[in-house]
């Protein structure tokens, strides 16, 4: 057997990267018996059923250092949580949001500002930078125009797997591409491999990107669940919050409308970031409304069936 990484899959099939050599796979059915699917990012041992072809059986699993749901990934490290200061601005909230997510997770986090050559006083990087890190997350301001930062993100993808987050248009590819020159190259040579056509993000893809940094292609990395997130679970995820708990209910206490809060009284004192407390309330407010939504679901089906009894 040998041992290899998934790094794409499609249909059932499971294209294992083992050193140079790119094997398509089938899952033994144990694992299904088992409710377990392979996921891209695991780290897998296969058996060889063709070496001419490269065709495979994948017969283990290794055990899992992280599971994503949405996006379907294995064994991530880190997310590079990417906006751009210009064009388009910023969303606070979105990003606040994909912090959440990330945290939730257990996710290392950076948060990486593109295109600050085009922030000409540096106002908005200030702001961000200043907010964010007194928070305790890193940081990177970069702009690919002039080389600022570029380093400092190819520092940060070494010895691990890692993905990009971000909506479209912010200049992650941008990054990519100026980060490793081949990287167009190594995509293209991949989906050929995969006779795929051209490089979509349709599915979860891992890319190597130089000898010991491995970056995901993730397309569902843009969109969050928040129906498993509890309400008064969100604050264990805005992580500032942690140093202002003196609230006069206790762990009940949801920082919005009780008195005596810490949270909002350290808000009051400068503490805490105004825009991350809107953030907060605004996702506060959205996990509310769907809890709110489940429960007028459930009801409106047990009054379904209560009426049809009737009828019987």
């Amino acid at each position: 057997m040998k041992d290899g990484i998934i790094i794409k899959g499609i249909s059932g099939f499971y294209y294992v990267e083992v050193g140079q050599d790119l094997y398509e796979c089938k899952a033994r059915g144990i694992f299904r018996k088992k409710g377990l699917s392979p996921l891209v990012g695991d780290r897998v041992a296969i058996s060889i059923i063709d070496e001419t072809d490269k065709k495979g059986n994948i017969e283990k699993i290794y055990e899992r250092k992280t599971e994503l749901v949405r996006p379907p990934i294995a064994n991530i490290d880190k997310v590079l949580i990417t906006f751009s200061v210009k064009e388009p601005s910023p969303n606070m909230v979105l990003l606040d949001r994909f912090i959440v997510f990330s945290e939730k997770e257990n996710l290392d986090i950076r948060i990486v500002l593109t295109k600050v050559d085009l922030d000409k006083d540096g106002t908005i990087v200030d702001r961000i930078v200043s907010d964010y890190e007194k928070i305790g997350y890193k940081v990177i301001p970069v702009s690919v125009e002039t080389g600022q930062g570029v380093d400092q993100v190819r520092h940060e993808l070494e010895g691990c797997i890692s993905v990009f987050a971000g909506q479209s248009g912010v200049g992650k590819s941008s990054i990519l591409n100026a980060i490793e020159l081949d990287f167009k190259l190594e995509t293209a040579e991949i989906s050929q491999k995969l006779g795929r056509g051209k490089h979509t993000t349709r599915h979860s893809q891992l890319y190597k990107l130089g000898p010991n940094a491995i970056v995901a292609d993730t397309p569902g990395f843009s969109s969050f669940d928040l129906t498993d997130i509890e309400i008064e679970e969100l604050q264990e995820y805005f992580i500032e919050f942690a140093n202002y708990q003196d609230c006069r209910f206790g762990n009940k206490c949801i920082h919005k409308n009780e008195p005596a809060c810490g949270v909002k009284e350290a808000l009051e004192a400068g503490q805490i970031s105004e825009s991350r407390y809107k953030s907060y309330l605004q996702i506060l407010d959205e996990i509310n409304n769907l809890k709110l939504e489940s429960l007028g679901g459930i009801y409106n089906e047990i009054s379904t069936i209560s009426f049809v009894s009737r009828l019987c």
